[in-house]
C-alpha cells in the first residue's frame, strides 16, 4: 500500500512540473496546493493508546502481541507508564501466558510524544507493553529494548532494573 501510495505522489509531482512548464501560473499553484494537501494526508497522527490498539509485548513472558482492553487511569487513553488492561493475541508455545488471557500491561514505549520537565520531548517508534500481574509486579525475568525514566515515578521501579537500556 505504501508503495502504491508513494507512486500517485510521484504522479502529482510530475503533473505539477509539467503544468510549470507551460507558463501556466494559477496551474503550478492549484498543483502545489494539491500535493501539500496529499503529504498532510499520509501523515500519522499519534494518539493515545486506546481500546483495540496493538501493542508488542517486549518481555520473555511468552506473548508476542496484545490488544489494549481498557486504560485504567484517563478518559482519553493510556500515555508512557500507565497500566492497561489487555488481551493475548499472539502467544509463543511453552510461554507463561497463553493467547486469549487477560492480564495486566505498563505502557513502556509509545509514539505518541510525551514532554518533558527539561523541555525535550520522548516518543519511540512503536507501542510496547510489559505484562505485570495484579500485585505489579513483571511476570517475565527480562525487558528488551529501551524503556524511558519515567516509569520510575510511577512506581514501576522493577521494569526499570529489568530494563537493558534506560532511555
Amino acid at each position: 500500500m505504501a508503495a502504491s501510495s508513494s507512486s500517485r505522489l510521484v504522479r502529482v509531482v510530475g503533473r505539477s512540473l509539467f503544468s510549470g512548464l507551460c507558463n501556466n501560473a494559477d496551474g503550478l499553484m492549484r498543483s502545489t496546493h494539491e500535493m501539500m494537501s496529499n503529504n498532510l494526508l499520509f501523515q500519522q497522527q499519534r494518539t493515545f493508546i486506546q481500546m483495540r490498539t496493538s501493542l508488542k509485548v517486549v518481555d520473555n513472558s511468552g506473548a508476542k502481541r496484545v490488544a489494549c482492553i481498557q486504560a485504567l487511569k484517563g478518559k482519553k487513553g493510556a500515555r508512557l507508564g500507565d497500566t492497561i488492561v489487555c488481551s493475548v493475541k499472539e502467544a509463543q508455545p511453552g510461554g507463561k501466558v497463553k493467547k486469549g488471557e487477560v492480564h495486566y500491561g505498563v505502557v513502556v514505549r509509545a509514539a505518541m510524544p510525551r514532554g518533558r520537565c527539561d523541555g525535550s520531548e520522548v516518543k519511540f517508534d512503536d507501542n510496547a507493553v510489559v505484562l505485570i500481574n495484579k500485585h505489579g509486579e513483571p511476570i517475565g525475568t527480562r525487558v528488551f529494548g529501551p524503556v524511558p525514566h519515567e516509569l520510575r515515578k510511577k512506581k514501576h521501579v522493577k521494569i526499570l532494573s529489568l530494563a537493558e537500556h534506560i532511555a
